[in-house]
């Protein structure tokens, strides 16, 4: 199977309403050239899963100013005030999740998991609405998977089978992302022939990932 795709032919496969995971901490490790792509598109109503919703001028973020997003799941939003003016005045709904949580959640979808339990968020807003199991006499938040229909990620070294290279904090979280949707598209700083990477520097084995798109020197 040829993974490699041109842009336009990846984002054919985001749709209206879908839910996504883009890759990425604080626009590092964030598939610009996806993101450009998407927002000439114009793709519209979707949630995001995403660590934070960068800056609004950079990442992820600058779909937020698109107003492309009706919900939005994430870690945190306090480098991007347009997420914080749409949250607080009802235009997009936003779901704060404490950080190790939401990439437990993440890991849960991409590993088959019924959920994670957690006692981050006890006794305070993130309780309200979810499950408690009591273990060994210890109460948990039971925290259900995420996955999605699409994640977009971000690697420093592909090859053409989609075994990716992180370069540093690059990882973030593209690597647990790349396993809990229903296709994982990755944007590819430079891609390599089978075999030129090292199997002791691939972070995501290619199984995971559906296409390939170059994204070239950025």
């Amino acid at each position: 199977m040829n993974k490699l795709i041109d842009l336009s032919q990846a984002i054919a496969h985001v749709k209206d309403g879908d839910t996504v995971m883009i890759g990425g901490f604080l626009a590092v490790g964030t598939p610009n050239r996806l993101i450009d792509a998407l927002m000439e598109k114009g793709v519209k109503d979707l949630t995001l899963i995403c660590n934070d919703s960068g800056f609004i001028d950079r990442g992820v973020g600058k779909m937020v100013v698109n107003r492309q997003f009706k919900k939005i799941i994430a870690s945190h939003v306090g480098t991007n005030k347009e997420t914080g003016r749409q949250m607080l005045s009802g235009e997009t709904e936003v779901v704060l999740v404490p950080q190790g949580t939401l990439i437990e959640q993440i890991r849960a979808g991409g590993h088959g998991l019924g959920g994670v339990l957690t006692a981050t968020g006890l006794g305070t807003e993130v309780e309200k609405g979810k499950e408690k199991v009591t273990v060994d006499g210890k109460v948990y938040l039971l925290e259900k998977p995420l996955r999605a229909n699409v994640a977009l990620i971000f690697g420093n070294q592909v090859d053409k089978f989609g075994n990716i290279h992180y370069h540093g904090s690059t990882r973030n979280f593209n690597n647990m992302m790349a396993a809990a949707a229903d296709i994982t598209i990755v944007e590819a700083m430079e891609i390599v022939e089978v075999g030129d990477l090292d199997p002791n520097s691939v972070h995501t084995p290619g199984v995971f990932v559906n296409y390939i798109v170059d994204g070239g020197a950025i």
